[in-house]
């Protein structure tokens, strides 16, 4: 039977809550980063060489270099959040050290945000409040600040996982009509809970739809997945949301085809090379960029402290970690 371990040596990369971080330090060695400024390459490689038990988030870049290099006590990087393409999990396979996430917990949070960017990209909702903002709006008018209706339109989903089932649920009660393509399909049942039709051919989903929104994580399958030419496939009208991993989607084409008015407009909360944006973007009216905070709720950060927690407390007592990330560790 596994033996306990001795309490372990924590270092966390960035600041959390204060319960969470209150709580991380009662039960381990923990060292809390409370001043939240970005480690370093430098700082992350001295802490992967002194723990036990490495708290990174998503922007700490844990790269295979890094993982090579960590001391030998390291035996468990327990991220705070769901995504993990910041992390060469192979690599931390060939050293034995196990990958957690904190999924689920951040699912509903998400799917808020990217259906009130469905929403308000068409609708125009940012341009109407700068408008309103800056003194420029002179009062109602029968073609003041036209945008499109969403219900009746066909909403594209890429990747219908926990979030993309949420999303959909949300659009359903807007009257959106659900497609969506997937790794695997879904069972009836759920099909048929969602009204959702599938699409096999991702391309020929995408030259059907009105509205699309990508929920699929990001990994060496996914990246640039919605590039040049299937961005060429969607319909002059439609509107493209992001709000899971910028890599996921070509920027630049994505930014060439709205200066074009090949697509009538992006609602992003993600980006390739965030926090740097485009400068383009920045100038584009019809695009809603909001800061990556899809999953930024007092509730939702709270909990994705606690499954971190978990994770570490099962694996320091001899156990499997519930959330240990196993997907793409061929």
């Amino acid at each position: 039977m596994p033996q306990p371990r001795q309490t372990p040596t924590v270092i966390v990369t960035r600041e959390l809550a204060d319960t969470v971080m209150d709580r991380l330090e009662a039960l381990f060695d923990t060292r809390n980063n409370r001043g939240d400024t970005v480690m370093s390459r430098a700082a992350l490689a001295a802490a992967m060489a002194e723990c036990d038990v490495l708290v990174p988030t998503v922007t700490d870049d844990i790269d295979a270099a890094l993982i090579a290099g960590a001391g030998p006590r390291l035996k468990l990087i327990a991220n705070y959040g769901a995504g993990v393409n910041h992390i060469a999990l192979q690599a931390a396979r060939a050293r034995g050290i196990i990958v957690t996430n904190t999924p689920g917990v951040l699912t509903e949070d998400t799917a808020d945000v990217a259906m009130a960017l469905i929403v308000s990209v068409p609708r125009r909702l940012a341009e109407g409040e700068k408008l309103v903002r800056e003194g420029a709006w002179h009062g109602w008018s029968p073609g003041g600040m036209l945008g499109h209706r969403i219900g009746g339109k066909a909403l594209g989903i890429v990747g219908m996982g926990r979030i993309g089932q949420a999303v959909a649920r949300r659009a359903r009660a807007f009257g959106l009509a659900i497609h969506y393509h997937n790794r695997r399909r879904l069972p009836a049942v759920l099909e048929d809970e969602l009204a959702a039709t599938y699409h096999a051919d991702l391309d020929a989903m995408l030259g059907a739809i009105d509205i699309l929104s990508i929920h699929t994580p990001l990994n060496a399958d996914s990246r640039d997945l919605i590039d040049r030419r299937r961005i060429g496939l969607m319909r002059r009208h439609v509107h493209v949301i992001n709000t899971s991993r910028g890599g996921i989607l070509d920027e630049v084409a994505l930014v060439d085809a709205l200066e074009a008015g090949q697509l009538a407009g992006a609602g992003l909360d993600v980006w390739e090379h965030e926090p740097r944006i485009d400068p383009r973007l920045l100038a584009l009216p019809n695009v809603v960029m909001t800061p990556h905070m899809g999953s930024a709720t007092f509730e939702g950060r709270r909990a994705s402290g606690e499954r971190v927690i978990q994770n570490i407390r099962m694996w320091a007592d001899g156990h499997r970690p519930p959330d240990q990330v196993l997907d793409g560790w061929a």
